[in-house]
């Protein structure tokens, strides 16, 4: 993408609309349509919470559909025990580590010279753990660059103690996680940040 403020204003834009037609009842509120789902979906649980993080976790999808939200609140909504955690877990890392092998074949698609580099550096991929769309980035990279597979399983094994902490901390938080999802000022302002950051970054990207 030439230009890094089209994203969050695409995702301002599209946010300011689901308000207005969620205001005038057009459309029901987000968490109402999660609550109906998560109401009829009964033993389809932990497919759809694959789904939704396999989405994610591809490359350029995972901007436009933010799947770990979803997940969150889905978690919230099924409060899960000891025993839906563990599943719960192993949906997500599944998941992303099915994405992560998508994105290093789609690397390797448009592999940019023959040398395989056979080393990972663990550094830059813990970097690029930090969230779910930076990581479909630098498995493309590492799949373009002619890495080992290898970078792809050690993500996968770093996902693990990753969602059991983020499933774990949402089902034991789950009432200040809603007030903050529910929080659409809060939400604003964060894309908001985002907007502004992504402008600043871009003028400095222009006049280099």
């Amino acid at each position: 993408m030439k230009y890094g403020f089209i994203l969050p204003l695409s995702a301002l834009i599209a946010l300011s609309l689901i308000q207005v037609l969620t205001h005038f009842s057009i459309i029901p509120s987000g968490f109402t349509t999660l609550q109906v789902i998560n109401g009829q979906i009964g033993d389809y649980f932990y497919a759809l919470i694959f789904l939704i993080i396999l989405l994610e976790a591809i490359v350029f999808v995972g901007f436009y559909f933010p799947g770990q939200f979803f997940a969150v609140l889905l978690v919230v909504g099924s409060e899960p025990d000891l025993k839906g955690i563990t599943y719960l877990t192993i949906a997500m890392v599944l998941a992303a580590t099915l994405g992560s092998v998508v994105n290093f074949a789609l690397g390797r698609r448009q592999m940019q010279d023959n040398s395989k580099s056979k080393e990972i550096t663990l550094k830059n991929l813990l970097l690029a753990m930090v969230h779910i769309n930076s990581l479909a980035f630098f498995m493309v990279s590492q799949g373009a660059k002619g890495q080992s597979w290898k970078v792809v399983w050690l993500a996968g094994l770093l996902n693990l103690p990753y969602y059991l902490l983020l499933i774990a901390g949402t089902a034991i938080l789950s009432e200040e996680i809603m007030q903050l999802a529910e929080n659409t000022y809060f939400i604003f302002a964060a894309l908001f940040i985002w907007l502004i950051v992504a402008i600043v970054l871009d003028i400095k990207n222009k006049k280099s």
